[in-house]
């Protein structure tokens, strides 16, 4: 071959496999030109400090707290506690209905009724709680106050009707109920919780506006005789559980109203007292304080359902024994899907499930508390904290009687367990918690960007698209 030829060869641009010469990088962008033959391909240079050295990678703990600050700087948005709320509320609904078809389907069975009796029951009272949660969540903080004093009156006129003859219905040994006609009753008790948090909320609120909060006569009266109204009712129909949630919710906010800690101290000491006379003038209540931390059933067998529950836990395991497989809720575990439903959760979906209803409880009862705190709205604070208090000690006290570390109080694990009567109040109370979410100024402002205006820019908000707009260059054609 000529030589003359191979240089001309060699003269010419290498062509890439898209059809462009390669050449040389012109400020970071590939150019398509020649290169000298044998010359080496520029590649991105690393990047290099001041002196041309390599820049080494931030140690492990940097990275670490620039992750915290990101994770921190995300927790403090305004929304966090309005997601928080609608999140954690829905999912212990959708898993409590879950579960209330898992652990009621063989009761169901067992008392010639369909497998999906008690499912279908709460999946209605689920549509109908879905609808006040929606309601509560949209209703402005004056109609939530305006609704308090005839919950009140409403709530005390149906309890009164319970100790009706013929009226009211003892369910358990506890005259509570009210029966609606065909396979619906109503537990009024229920009703009153909520009705608590709002008249005690709106009341406290009005003194505080006239500065009354710092008498104690005024701190009291009448709040705590109303609470002890409440109380007294409750107590007529024996349901100890209730009074002690109702107890919980009365102390809660005189705790958020300030109260003085011999004042807050003594109300709490009469309390106990009364709480323990009632305790020791009934054995059924004994019986339930003895079966604490049980191992064995008892004589009488007065531990069965307290020494079965701790069965269906230990038997999960990690991860459970499989949606539907629980043996527990064969008839040896009374009240599967009511009272003792954390238990059958603990058998099917073993600690990983447990844990993550815990979860769930943690996240909406720590955005109750950041509501109550970062209000400035009295009403708001109170009632905020008044939902909080009822929900959490709801909670503990179900799931420590399952646990074996509390007596058994009859109460249903709150937006879980079967029961209409006790899920429409608890999810108007969370629609509650989302109505004050909202009210936070920060937060209305950031619902107020997210809302668009079909037709035209939202208010204040350029949009802005991914897109950027490139001027068009001559392409030297003529």
């Amino acid at each position: 071959m000529p030589a003359d030829d191979t240089a001309d060869r060699e003269r010419e641009p290498a062509v890439t496999h898209w059809g462009f010469a390669a050449v040389p990088a012109l400020g970071g962008v590939p150019a398509l030109r020649g290169r000298a033959p044998g010359a080496p391909v520029r590649r991105p240079a690393a990047r290099r400090g001041a002196a041309g050295a390599r820049t080494p990678r931030p140690p492990r703990g940097a990275r670490v707290r620039r992750l915290y600050e990101r994770l921190r700087r995300a927790w403090d948005r305004p929304l966090t506690a309005y997601y928080l709320i609608l999140g954690s509320g829905l999912l212990i609904t959708v898993l409590g209905l879950v579960m209330v078809y898992s652990a009621s389907m063989i009761y169901a069975l067992q008392n010639s009724l369909p497998a999906t009796y008690f499912f279908r029951k709460q999946f209605l009272a689920v549509i109908l709680g879905a609808g006040l949660l929606w309601a509560a969540a949209r209703m402005p903080v004056k109609l939530h106050r305006a609704l308090s004093y005839p919950m009140l009156v409403s709530s005390v006129f149906l309890m009164v009707l319970v100790q009706i003859p013929g009226i009211g219905r003892s369910v358990n040994g506890n005259q509570n109920w009210i029966y609606l006609g065909g396979p619906f009753q109503l537990q009024p008790s229920e009703f009153a919780k909520l009705a608590l948090v709002l008249w005690g909320a709106d009341l406290l609120a009005r003194k505080n506006d006239k500065r009354l909060l710092t008498q104690w006569k005024h701190l009291l009266v009448p709040l705590v005789p109303g609470g002890f109204l409440l109380l007294g009712l409750i107590m007529l129909g024996g349901d100890m559980g209730t009074a002690i949630i109702l107890t919980a919710i009365l102390f809660g906010l005189l705790w958020l109203a300030g109260a003085p800690t011999r004042l807050f101290a003594g109300v709490l000491g009469v309390a106990a007292l009364i709480g323990v006379m009632l305790i020791q003038t009934s054995q059924n209540r004994l019986d339930r304080f003895g079966c604490i931390a049980a191992k064995d059933l008892g004589p009488e067998g007065e531990c069965w359902q307290a020494v079965h529950g701790i069965y269906a836990l230990a038997s999960g395991g990690w991860f459970g024994s499989g949606l539907g497989a629980s043996v527990e809720k064969w008839g040896q575990l009374p009240e599967p899907h009511t009272d003792f439903i954390f238990a059958i959760t603990g058998e099917e979906l073993g600690l990983a499930g447990t844990l993550s209803v815990l979860a769930l409880f943690a996240a909406l009862g720590y955005a109750g508390i950041r509501v109550a705190g970062r209000t400035e709205d009295p009403f708001v604070r109170y009632a905020a904290g008044g939902v909080t208090t009822w929900i959490t000690v709801q909670a503990v006290i179900n799931i420590g009687a399952v646990l074996g570390l509390l007596p058994i109080a009859g109460v249903p694990l709150p937006l879980f367990s079967y029961g209409g009567s006790a899920l429409l109040p608890a999810m108007f109370a969370v629609g509650l918690l989302i109505a004050f979410a909202r009210e936070d100024p920060a937060a209305k402002a950031a619902l107020a960007m997210r809302q668009p205006v079909f037709g035209r820019k939202r208010r204040g908000v350029s949009w802005k698209t991914m897109r950027r707009r490139v001027k068009k260059r001559p392409s030297g054609e003529r």
